[in-house]
């Protein structure tokens, strides 16, 4: 992993370019622009490989 300050990375769905600071494998953010949640899948060189992961909604039975 990458020692550098902030890292980098793009939404997969919007595209998005993200600045972030040091994350591990497996954490979530949120991107900015189109609020999905995304997972961090990889992290070379101070760029992130994201994935968008699929939030289940609680149903409260209404």
């Amino acid at each position: 992993m990458s020692t550098a300050t902030t890292l980098t990375g793009v939404c997969p769905e919007c595209e998005t370019d993200l600045t972030v600071p040091p994350v591990t494998l497996g954490e979530t953010l949120s991107c900015p622009e189109c609020i999905l949640t995304l997972r961090v899948e990889a992290v070379e060189d101070g760029r992130l490989t994201l994935e968008m992961v699929e939030v289940q909604l609680r149903d409260w039975g209404q």
